[in-house]
């Protein structure tokens, strides 16, 4: 019998689960395939954690995974000799997340490690702060972002307030695999882990001192206040945990006509007005544009559903709405920060800025033309969070703003990861200073353009999904590593980066990247533009960015098509 079998029939004999639980494995019995898509292996816990489909399996987000998890971090930090440090837990807006949140403390405190158990939902970029500021070891959030209703995901924080350094992760991930999920998981029940002093409940409380920070990172407070009676904008929460934070800080920066989505005000882990809760969909803002055409606004502005990335769309000269990119907002809002803070001869000492190299060179352009500092960073927060933490060392340096192009900014240290609170503020004072100047962010933007150059950034996804996934994705990427391609579009190669290897290799030299080990692939063209491959660590698919400068859009688009049929013709190899 099959491996995959045995622990299916344990997981169908254990004590440990309830009998709705048994029904549901009863039910796939005679599906071999779901068998073993759900027993064949584990969620893999990496620098991001756990994520997955929620139902009952190995391979999947339950109870059972997620106190699986947090037994093992609770054996780092026992280790670590920080139990009394304690560690903060916080949840979004999915279907479960409360539970899995209330399974994480009853998990810690069998271990004898303080809590700090937020009483409901809250932002991830307030949990970040919070562990910094009630000096925990680690947090925990309970979110699977922007993916679709069936995911979950568990998110794991370290004391800098940025997630799981990998050195970490790869302990908690080799306690996973030396733990039985049942038999080693300690527990205990939450109201005796409440009555002994183990789990404090935090809210309101946490939330102001939040928002102040927040509120700190305004570059010019008063260009909201120049144009309040003019200034009209929509928001929605997507059903998520912005609902109460981000209409709170509009306000106490002097908004003063906010319109919400009341539809997507609604908690509701189902989403029931979107397909998925992601604000780089056009379509999630469908109601949001409904009611800026109403009352005459410019912007529409979306959180996903933990407020951690941020999403608009600005109306255009002919009177329609067009969406902003996660690298055009980026770029926008450097320049906006720099040029606030010059206008206000307030531009603090040694200032830089920190990307993913994935994102667009378009503020890097911006930053060198003002004398600031670029750096470039493997995907994910945490390497901004580094870099932000190596300049603290240092004490020469001043943090002005980071952003990857999937949507997520941050201004300000008091958190180590993205914030749509503060991009949302951030935004709506942009917005402000350009509306005294009788232009829109599309305005703005186009502004950049006729400034630095056209930039067309473009992603393109290949889901590969199902038990043969995994294989498909290592096989594709194994093949554009091996034999890397020449040329995309008839435009030939010169520049290959593989992070994986750690090597850059260009006119025949070899030199080492500078940055982490990481599986991404990234070359550059004679003719300047870039072309990215990278696995996403949280959903089946490899994700191709393109990063390309043109004199217009069609040239742009022409040169997108082409490289695009290279592209097609290597994933049908694979």
């Amino acid at each position: 019998m099959k491996e995959f079998w045995n622990i299916y029939y344990e997981w169908l004999k254990s004590d440990a689960l309830t009998e709705a639980e048994k029904a549901e494995l009863r039910a796939i019995e005679s599906d071999e395939d779901e068998v073993a898509l759900r027993f064949s292996c584990g969620l893999s816990f990496g620098t991001a954690g756990l994520r997955g489909t929620m139902k009952t399996g190995l391979n999947a987000m339950n109870v059972h995974t997620v106190a699986h998890a947090t037994q093992g971090l609770a054996n780092l930090i026992v280790r670590e000799g920080r139990a009394n440090d304690g560690v903060a837990i916080a949840c979004d807006s999915r279907l479960n997340s409360q539970t899995f949140a209330e399974t994480a403390a009853c998990v810690l405190a069998a271990n004898n490690i303080k809590v700090y158990l937020f009483d409901s939902l809250r932002p991830t970029p307030e949990l970040s702060f919070t562990l910094r500021e009630l000096c925990c070891v680690a947090g925990i959030n309970i979110t699977a972002s922007h993916n679709p209703k069936e995911y979950n995901g568990y998110k794991a924080y370290w004391e800098d307030g940025a997630q799981l350094p990998p050195e970490h992760a790869d302990t908690v991930a080799a306690e996973i695999a030396r733990l039985d999920i049942f038999k080693d998981v300690r527990k205990m029940p939450l109201n005796e882990a409440l009555d002994a002093g183990l789990v404090t409940i935090i809210g309101e409380e946490m939330d102001e001192k939040y928002l102040a920070n927040v509120a700190a990172q305004a570059v010019n407070p008063d260009a909201i206040t120049t144009v309040a009676d003019e200034l009209k904008i929509v928001y929605t929460p997507l059903h998520g945990t912005g609902y109460r934070l981000v209409p709170a800080i509009l306000k106490r920066v002097g908004l003063k006509h906010l319109y919400t989505v009341d539809e997507q005000m609604v908690i509701d882990g189902n989403f029931p007005t979107v397909k998925k809760p992601n604000p780089e969909y056009p379509e999630v803002f469908a109601l949001g544009i409904e009611i800026a055409n109403k009352v005459g606004s410019d912007l529409v502005i979306a959180t996903d559903p933990d407020a951690d990335r941020v999403g608009v769309m600005s109306r255009t000269p002919d009177g329609s709405f067009t969406t902003i990119t996660g690298n055009q907002m980026g770029a926008l809002l450097v320049d906006y920060i720099i040029t606030a803070y010059k206008e206000t001869n307030t531009m603090p000492h040694n200032p830089y800025v920190v990307k993913s190299i994935v994102t667009s060179e378009l503020a890097a352009k911006i930053c060198a033309a003002n004398g600031v500092k670029m750096h470039n960073v493997l995907t994910g927060f945490k390497f901004i969070g580094e870099v932000i933490k190596n300049y603290e060392k240092t004490g020469d340096g001043s943090f002005l703003f980071g952003f990857e192009e999937s949507y997520g900014y941050l201004k300000g240290t008091y958190a180590r990861d993205k914030d749509a609170v503060v991009t949302a503020m951030l935004i709506c004072e942009m917005t402000a200073f350009y509306k005294s100047r009788g232009m829109t962010l599309s305005d703005a933007l186009s502004a950049l353009f006729e400034k630095y150059g056209f930039c067309l950034e473009q992603n393109v996804e290949i889901y590969m999904e199902g038990l043969e996934g995994p294989r498909r994705m290592a096989a594709l990427m194994d093949g554009l590593r091996n034999n890397p391609p020449t040329e995309f579009g008839g435009v030939s190669v010169t520049l290959v980066g593989d992070y994986g290897a750690g090597t850059i290799t260009e006119d025949g030299k070899v030199h080492p990247t500078g940055l982490p080990s990481s599986n991404v692939l990234y070359y550059r063209l004679s003719n300047g533009d870039v072309i990215v491959a990278r696995p996403s660590g949280t959903e089946p698919k490899i994700k191709f960015y393109y990063m390309l400068e043109a004199d217009n859009r069609a040239e742009a688009e022409a040169k997108l098509a082409s490289y695009q049929k290279t592209l097609n013709a290597l994933s049908e190899n694979a």
